[in-house]
This record gives C-alpha cells, sequence and structure tokens, in this order.
C-alpha cells in the first residue's frame, strides 16, 4: 500500500449492491478499483461546479 494512501481521509458509503455492482464493472473496464472510480466521478462533479461557480478555496 502507498504510504500516501493511508493518510488520507477514509468516507463510508452506503450504496444499494446492483448500483455498487454496475459502480465495480465500469471500474473494472476503466482499469480502477471501486474506490478510483468514486474519486474520480467526484473530481469531475467538482470540477463541473467550479466551472460554473467560480473556484472553492477549501
Amino acid at each position: 500500500m502507498h504510504k500516501l494512501a493511508s493518510k488520507l481521509p477514509m468516507f463510508g458509503l452506503r450504496v444499494d449492491p446492483a448500483l455498487m455492482k454496475k459502480l465495480k464493472y465500469i471500474a473494472s473496464y476503466n482499469g480502477r478499483s471501486a474506490n478510483k472510480e468514486i474519486e474520480q466521478l467526484i473530481i469531475k462533479h467538482v470540477q463541473q461546479f467550479e466551472k460554473k461557480n467560480g473556484k472553492i478555496n477549501a
């Protein structure tokens, strides 16, 4: 395991089993873990939000 990964904050998520199965399928298709697929979706969502509403200074 990458040392940086163990220092990143964790977030628990409850997801319908059928939806999770589909997400894992898509993640596998894209050569990613489900976690990384979710991370990519969040990145895209934040980018779209910032494009429309301006940069978030967090």
